[in-house]
């Protein structure tokens, strides 16, 4: 099983993106949410990652927080709702609002989700309420909290940060920039002019 990739994202659509790790290219499904959080083409990327396993096919989907493939995880538990229909659900809203709302047991407001109807809304609410609670008890993590970027980059961030910068600039300036083998002042010179204009 695959639990997460760490590579060069080389093509990024709202559905699904192409990690190129050591020159194999994985296909990831991802949710909007996730799509949104991601650096451009060509920039390096880490991914949590859920394997789906069939008859005909192995499928990967990727996740830019632990949080988010924990309530994938949990989604999937409703009887009816595959792996895509579940991202369909990610992709709806944030995830700590999507936590809230089900913890809650909004079915209503579930249904103004694409492809979720009463009868899915309804079951995700009783499958899922506690879990969800659980899950919004334990903190929806910030954008410190997303999985840490591999090495270097993650010490560049971190020198961003120190600087004044607010993680999520700090990360889509570095992500940006980065380049295997660059040396990590040459990236924080980088991602600082990139930050600076």
């Amino acid at each position: 099983m695959i639990a997460s990739l760490v590579g060069t994202l080389t093509e990024k659509t709202p559905d699904r993106l192409v990690v190129d790790v050591g020159g194999v290219g994985y296909l990831v499904h991802v949710s909007l949410q996730t799509f949104s959080d991601l650096p451009p083409a060509g920039a390096a990327v880490r991914l949590l990652v859920h394997t789906e396993v069939r008859d005909d096919a192995i499928e990967l989907f990727g996740f830019a927080e632990a949080q988010e493939r924990a309530l994938f995880h949990l989604l999937r538990k409703v009887k009816g709702l595959g792996p895509r229909t579940s991202l369909s659900v990610l992709s709806g809203m944030p995830v700590g609002e999507l936590l809230a709302v089900v913890a809650a047991g909004d079915a209503a407001r579930l249904q103004t989700i694409p492809g979720v109807g009463k009868r899915f809304a309804e079951r995700i609410v009783v499958e899922c309420r506690d879990g969800a609670s659980t899950l919004a008890a334990a903190g929806t993590p910030g954008r410190d909290a997303r999985v840490p970027l591999p090495g270097g980059l993650e010490e560049a961030v971190s020198a961003l940060v120190n600087l004044g910068y607010r993680r999520p600039e700090a990360q889509r300036a570095v992500q940006g920039v980065a380049r295997d083998g660059a040396p990590l002042e040459d990236v924080i010179r980088a991602a600082l002019q990139g930050l600076t204009g």
